[in-house]
């Protein structure tokens, strides 16, 4: 059973790449592909607020 750092450290990463996947879809004008996206930002930062994780930081979109 994965530790609750390797998850936190798991989801970091995706919340990562799911940023920069929205920064590309907004500026390709991808309004679809942008609101999947947004849709597992969402997931990923809630579950991020629920494990503790400090998201000053990390979150470029604050959305």
């Amino acid at each position: 059973m994965p530790s609750n750092a390797e998850i936190a450290k798991d989801t970091i990463e995706q919340f990562r790449k799911i940023q920069d996947f929205m920064i590309a879809a907004k500026k390709e004008n991808a309004t679809e592909t942008y609101a999947i996206l947004k849709k597992e930002y969402l997931s990923l930062k809630a579950l991020l607020n629920v494990i503790g994780v400090n998201l000053i930081d990390i979150d470029i979109m604050k959305e």
